[in-house]
């Protein structure tokens, strides 16, 4: 038999192969966990020798190895890792649907997952979840975050309930309900030792060598086409963090949505500079499967995420001014 690496439900049920039931995806995860077939087996009340049969015939029916056997108990392979993950995607996915068809009255505190981007998660996250503990107190609020691309990936898989974009065209042809929030510009952020100025010029920006994410770098090299302006970019990084961390403490530059850096001591030593002759920006939206959009919970949870977003679009948070006196 070919070896083959399950990613999805599509893979471990279809093709006309012998169905891999949840059960059994539940050991596994219980043995991964627990990295002991021993310990695996008392934590789920089942009797070892079992564990063991039902493991050998998973791994007869994915084609490949999916445990190491060692000394001291068990670790995952490489092809483990990967059905590990897809694994507890389609337990929780199981679980929803399961709370789903149960009903408020049946299912008791319900779940909530929402992606967000690197970008937004540090400044929407903690009044969102402070929302969200006040007036859902029956909803567990799950925060996923992921680049604009995964996060509609993940939500047209049933991963999210919800999610906040931030490009418009990665949403093109998906079956989703998309609602507006905020504009955001971007800024040209720089250590304050180079000593910008407030505002640069299409042509200073070209010189300029800058760190940016993949994505930061598509949204604005877009935006600059027609005007035939090309980015020095020295290095294409895919952490957020990391970024703001090297100009911050270094000698590079970025262009970020301004948000980036107007958390609490997010702009410490850093210098936010417009961009004249063009518009840089990006929008925030909103995006929700379509056949979800009237769910009581995700309702409740639109209202509160356009209420966060208001209260940090007052806050200034969302463009190039500081915050109003007293907050």
């Amino acid at each position: 038999m070919g070896k083959q690496v399950y990613h999805s439900a599509i893979d471990l049920y279809g093709r006309g192969r012998a169905a891999v039931n949840l059960r059994t995806l539940k050991y596994f995860v219980a043995i991964a966990d627990a990295g002991s077939l021993t310990a695996a087996a008392e934590a789920i009340s089942i009797a070892q020798p079992a564990l063991s049969r039902q493991m050998h015939a998973l791994e007869e029916e994915m084609g490949v190895p999916l445990l190491q056997r060692t000394a001291r108990g068990v670790r995952l392979t490489q092809a483990g890792v990967t059905l590990y993950e897809a694994a507890h995607r389609m337990l929780d996915e199981a679980q929803r649907v399961k709370r789903q068809l149960a009903g408020p009255a049946e299912s008791g505190e319900s779940r909530m997952v929402i992606g967000v981007s690197p970008t937004l998660s540090r400044v929407l996250v903690p009044g969102l979840f402070d929302r969200c503990h006040r007036t859902l107190d029956q909803t567990r609020l799950v925060v996923r975050e992921a680049f604009t691309p995964e996060l509609l990936d993940m939500l047209e898989k049933g991963m999210l309930d919800m999610a906040i974009i931030t490009s418009m065209s990665a949403s093109a042809d998906r079956p989703l309900a998309l609602h507006p929030l905020v504009g955001e510009p971007f800024a040209l952020a720089a250590p304050k030792s180079m000593k910008m100025e407030p505002i640069v010029s299409l042509a200073e920006l070209a010189r300029i060598p800058l760190l940016m994410t993949t994505l930061h770098r598509t949204v604005v090299e877009r935006q600059l086409q027609p005007m035939g302006v090309h980015l020095n970019i020295h290095s294409e990084i895919d952490s957020v963090d990391a970024i703001r961390d090297l100009v911050r403490n270094g000698d590079w530059c970025t262009l970020m949505p301004v948000s980036v850096f107007k958390q609490a001591r997010g702009d410490a030593g850093v210098t936010l500079t417009e961009v004249s002759g063009v518009q840089l920006n990006r929008h925030l939206m909103m995006a929700t499967r379509i056949e979800a959009t009237q769910g009581t919970a995700v309702a409740a949870l639109r209202e509160m995420v356009v209420a966060e977003i208001a209260r940090l679009d007052r806050l200034r948070v969302f463009n190039f001014s500081k915050a109003p006196a007293g907050h």
